[in-house]
């Protein structure tokens, strides 16, 4: 699996209400990430991703764009240590 990566997103812009979340688990599942995703009350988007460095890279990519109906703003991306997280879920606030 090569080195365990963790990184946390937020993703601003027009995000809430075009199914980024749906699309980020799906996404996850094939990219074969783990951790979570959730709308900030503040209009935001946040997901969290673990796993090896391609696939958290391709993640952490595929948010720049999000889905469709998206419109990114401004991706901020910041380094965590792993927390062995599994699965990929949405999570509600």
């Amino acid at each position: 699996m090569g080195e365990l990566i963790r990184r946390h997103v937020r993703v601003s812009g027009t995000v809430q209400g075009v199914s980024f979340r749906a699309e980020t688990l799906r996404m996850a599942k094939r990219t074969g990430v783990h951790g979570w995703v959730r709308n900030l009350p503040d209009g935001r988007v946040e997901a969290v991703f673990e796993g090896a460095r391609e696939a958290v890279d391709a993640a952490v990519a595929w948010c720049g764009n999000g889905p469709v109906a998206a419109v990114v703003e401004e991706l901020a991306v910041a380094d965590e240590p792993p927390e062995g997280v599994r699965g990929f879920e949405i999570r509600w606030p």
